[in-house]
Parts: structure tokens; C-alpha cells; sequence
């Protein structure tokens, strides 16, 4: 096996914390992995858990909440 494994994350980011933090990371030119995805949520303590089974359930590896 030639290929190595990419884990796909799905990110609920926090609008007021961790997605202003990923926005300043995009402006200042940084790299970070692409295999993230970010979603932006008004309030990471509002993500529902059926998101989050449902993001595995469409193929999620990993899932992070950021607040």
C-alpha cells in the first residue's frame, strides 16, 4: 500500500473564538491541513449531538468542537 491514510475532521468552530482564531490564521498566509472542515457555529456549546452522529454517519473520521 502505497497511500497513506488522510483522516477527513469535520471542526465546529465557534464564531467568536477558534473561527476567529482559523480566520486570522488564513490571513496571515499560514498553512494548516486541508483534511480539516471547517463549520462555523454562533456558540460551540450549541452544536447538537445528532450533528456530530450524523458527520460520522456521512463519513467523518474525526470531529472537533471549538470554542
Amino acid at each position: 500500500m502505497s497511500s497513506t491514510f488522510e483522516p477527513v475532521i469535520l471542526g465546529f468552530l465557534c464564531n467568536w473564538c477558534a473561527y476567529a482564531g482559523g480566520d486570522l490564521a488564513g490571513v496571515s498566509r499560514l498553512q494548516y491541513p486541508t483534511n480539516m472542515r471547517a463549520v462555523r457555529v454562533m456558540c460551540s456549546g450549541m452544536v447538537h449531538p445528532d450533528l456530530v452522529i450524523d458527520a460520522f454517519g456521512q463519513g467523518a473520521d474525526g470531529v472537533i468542537i471549538m470554542g
